[in-house]
Parts: C-alpha cells; sequence; structure tokens
C-alpha cells in the first residue's frame, strides 16, 4: 500500500514587521485605514497566515504600538534614529532575545496582500541553505515595461538559485538586444528575467551583524541595500515563486487600488 509522501515540518521563524510614520509620500502610511483596520494590522494579519510561530512589529512610533495593542498585534518600540528597516529588526531581535540561529521573515509593513506562502518558502529555503545567510523572494517577469522600469529591482542567480546581483537596470540581458531598443525580452531558450519581491530571510544572528558591515559602493550606487550582503562575500538564497505577491502600498494611489481589493473582497480577514 502506497502512502502520500511525508513533508518535512515547516521551521520555525519569526515574521518581524519594520513601521515608522515618517513617509514622505503617504504620511503616516502604517496607520491608513484599510477596510476599517490600520494597515500594519492588516499586515499583521496577513502574516499570521503563515507558519510564522511569531508576528512582532518594530516601530519608533507610539501610535503604531498603541493601534497594534488595540488589535492584539505584538509589537516593540525601537529607537528612532536608524537609517534602515535592516537596523530597526537588528535592534528587535535584540529586543526580543532571538538567539544567533533562529529564522527571521522581514516583511515590510506596506504589504497588507502578501501572500503568506512566500513567508513560509523564504524561511524553508534559508533553512535548507546552511551557506546563505539570507534567503528572499523573486517571480518571473513576462512584461517589458516592467523589466525596463527602474522601480522595479531584478535579480539574476546561479546554478543554485544564489543570487548574482541585483539591480535596477534590465538584466540579464543578451548582447544583440540593444540593436533594436528595448522591445522584446530576451528570445526562447533563454529564462525569463527575475523580478525582486522585497521579502527577505534572514538568521537572527547576521541580522544583528549586518549594520556594522561597511556599506557598498555597489548597494550606494543602486540604492538597493542587500548589495551590500553580496559586496562582503556572503550568499542569498533566492525562492522563484509561481506566484506574484499582491500589490504593494507606496503612493495615494497605492492605497486606493489596495482598498478597492479588499472592499471587493468584503471587510474579514482575505
Amino acid at each position: 500500500m502506497s502512502h502520500p509522501p511525508v513533508r518535512p515540518p515547516a521551521p520555525r521563524f519569526t515574521v518581524l514587521i519594520p513601521a515608522r510614520l515618517a513617509s514622505t509620500r503617504l504620511p503616516d502610511k502604517p496607520l491608513a485605514d484599510i477596510a476599517g483596520l490600520p494597515m500594519i494590522v492588516r499586515v499583521a494579519m496577513a502574516a499570521r497566515r503563515s507558519a510564522a510561530s511569531r508576528v512582532v512589529v518594530a516601530s519608533d512610533a507610539a501610535a503604531v504600538l498603541a493601534a497594534c495593542a488595540a488589535h492584539g498585534v505584538e509589537a516593540v518600540l525601537t529607537r528612532a534614529d536608524h537609517a534602515s528597516g535592516s537596523d530597526r529588526l537588528a535592534e528587535a531581535c535584540v529586543l526580543l532575545g532571538l538567539d544567533g540561529d533562529e529564522l527571521v521573515v522581514n516583511l515590510q509593513g506596506d504589504e497588507p496582500l502578501i501572500a503568506p506562502a512566500m513567508l513560509d518558502a523564504c524561511a524553508a529555503l534559508l533553512a535548507q541553505q546552511a551557506d546563505c545567510v539570507m534567503a528572499t523572494v523573486a517571480h518571473a517577469i513576462a512584461d517589458v515595461a516592467e523589466f525596463t522600469n527602474p522601480n522595479v529591482v531584478k535579480v539574476v542567480t546561479d546554478a543554485a538559485g544564489r543570487a548574482l546581483y541585483f539591480s535596477r537596470a534590465p538584466i540579464a540581458w543578451w548582447r544583440d538586444g540593444f540593436a533594436a531598443g528595448i522591445t522584446a525580452l530576451a528570445p526562447a531558450p533563454y529564462p525569463a528575467p527575475l523580478r525582486h519581491v522585497g521579502l527577505y530571510a534572514y538568521r537572527a544572528g547576521f541580522l544583528r551583524r549586518f549594520p556594522q558591515l561597511p556599506a557598498a559602493p555597489l548597494e550606494q550606487l543602486e540604492s538597493l541595500e542587500q548589495l551590500r550582503v553580496l559586496w562582503h562575500g556572503e550568499r542569498i538564497a533566492v525562492h522563484t515563486s509561481a506566484e506574484r505577491p499582491g500589490p504593494g502600498i507606496d503612493t495615494p494611489e497605492d492605497l486606493a487600488r489596495v482598498r478597492a481589493i479588499f472592499a471587493a473582497q468584503g471587510t474579514g480577514e482575505h
């Protein structure tokens, strides 16, 4: 009698969600109402539908902590002078007493439509890749406009699925591709280019060490913090997802779009 294959247990991981109020394009963004709940609460609710053992918001704003407390979301108060979300999460790891080998998933506080399965896949990949200090997610690009958009970060990987480089430029690009301008993606048999999704898994020890690494020239040139990891010789595993994440929220127009999606779905936990 045959039996279904036994899946290995999902690794234990903590989701940390950095949130700050100082957004120039959308002031007080974490508190923006989405179907009756603050955005940061919606993001935490999405994270809770993953296999995470714990979901914690890390913020420097008392108003964000109050909103989380009002809706039963765990949160920690971090310093206000952090230069990046990674610095904020490094402090949160210390405040929460996370051991060096514990897995932490960094979910941005403006992703209320994130697919919980992406969090699980990112954490599971890092758990399997002992030679990598981080894992992240990407999906195939099929649209030329998306491929050429500098606000869409691209990633190329090696044969083992580890990141070789991240860029705002259209990569990888075939030698004769510029002959007629960027009007198409690379022809078969080349793989589709990959869009990087800003979702990361770390080992807590590396996350605490990351802010002490000197900033890299390529990181500053591209304005991509993850290039610091590659610059210093560390490896990042990349999970290629068959699905795309829901739209994130950076502008009032993005907020209106996401509100419309929640309105179409109803106001419960979606």
